[in-house]
């Protein structure tokens, strides 16, 4: 099939160009032969594939030189294959089991598919996310951010503060529902100074006008940095992050009840059945577990955000889960690996990770949602 794909290939090539003849009515683009076999390698096993020659008669500027999309030069793997490979790994495969998954899922004789391979993927990702991190932000605009943190496993930097510290991320949506990583870095999760690097990064980088709504944890510094850069913005505290603070202050006998009206607000149908149920909260806990309610009401305007935009954006808005479910393989893969080493090649890991969660969710999810 590989083989036949390729001849059609080369046939409708030489067949546009048909007309291309010399003062005797002779062809000038005509077949030449076929280049040496090639043994690509493919999930089936190695299969050798020899590639047809073109010739073009003519001399001068005019002359073309046919290039094959199926079986580009020096290819010697399936594209599936060259995505197998980083697949693999940011999956939880180390290094020391690599051959061994490989060469199960493939054939025995894998040639090429080794632990040192992986590690030189792993320098070219750094680059990637470094090319990544500079890239000019001017033709995007995000209707509504998300801003959240990962602890990884490893020494990110000078622990000498006694500060841990995290990747931090931010995530934008577009006008068209689209759901982009914005930024991958490392900083302090509290810290302004860490958050306020960031975004004021991605506005020199040309994201010059303000989101309408920002998501975060009530606990970052995030918001310190944002109110500065980005004014006009409204926030919106995650009802996840808040829901858990909340319940660390009661006891945990009283929990489910607690965790169930807490539903009752940030899942309602309206504003005004979502202020009802926040009222009733209040009123039901407040006399026997004052600092809870407190929790709750000191953010009650930054909870209740959501519910001045469209509805069909709420499920979206309420909580930081666009970045959670990313994270959800990043620590996967650390607990698998007890980390990833040093900060550069951290970084470029929770970037790859995130990338490909970005790429899964565009493909599997309706984000006609999220359009205005």
């Amino acid at each position: 099939m590989l083989a036949a794909a390729i001849e059609a290939e080369v046939a409708e090539w030489i067949d546009q160009r048909a007309a291309i003849t010399d003062g005797q009515d002779r062809r000038q683009i005509v077949r030449n032969g076929h280049q040496p076999t090639r043994a690509i390698q493919t999930g089936l096993g190695d299969l050798d594939v020899a590639r047809p020659c073109v010739h073009d008669r003519r001399t001068g500027p005019d002359r073309e030189q046919f290039h094959s999309g199926i079986l580009p030069p020096y290819l010697r793997r399936t594209k599936a294959i060259e995505e197998m490979l980083p697949w693999l790994y940011l999956k939880g495969v180390n290094t020391g089991g690599f051959t061994e998954a490989v060469q199960s899922l493939l054939v025995p004789d894998a040639a090429g598919l080794s632990a040192t391979r992986i590690t030189r993927l792993i320098d070219t990702w750094q680059q990637e996310h470094a090319t990544w991190s500079k890239r000019s932000l001017a033709d995007r605009q995000y209707l509504y951010v998300w801003a959240d943190g990962i602890y990884c496993n490893i020494r990110l930097g000078d622990e000498a503060t006694g500060k841990k510290q995290c990747i931090l991320v931010l995530m934008g949506a577009t006008a068209d529902g689209s759901k982009e990583l914005i930024a991958v870095t490392d900083g302090f999760r509290d810290s302004e100074q860490s958050w306020s690097e960031l975004v004021n990064n991605v506005k020199r980088r040309g994201m010059i006008i303000d989101p309408k709504l920002a998501v975060a944890d009530g606990a970052l510094g995030f918001w310190a940095a944002t109110r500065k850069t980005w004014p006009t913005t409204r926030e919106q505290r995650c009802w996840v992050h808040k829901s858990a603070n909340i319940l660390n202050r009661i006891p945990k006998s009283i929990q489910p009840k607690a965790k169930s009206r807490i539903h009752d607000i940030w899942q309602a149908a309206t504003s005004r059945v979502a202020a009802a149920a926040f009222d009733a909260f209040e009123q039901d806990f407040g006399a026997k577990f004052e600092v809870a309610v407190a929790c709750l009401e000191k953010d009650r305007d930054d909870l209740l955000a959501v519910y001045d935009f469209p509805a069909e954006h709420w499920r979206h808005l309420r909580t930081t889960n666009p970045i959670e479910s990313t994270f959800a393989t990043g620590r996967l893969r650390h607990r698998r690996t007890r980390g990833n080493g040093s900060r550069n090649a951290c970084l470029a890991m929770v970037f790859k990770l995130a990338e490909s969660a970005q790429r899964h969710c565009a493909a599997s999810t309706d984000t006609r949602c999220l359009k205005t």
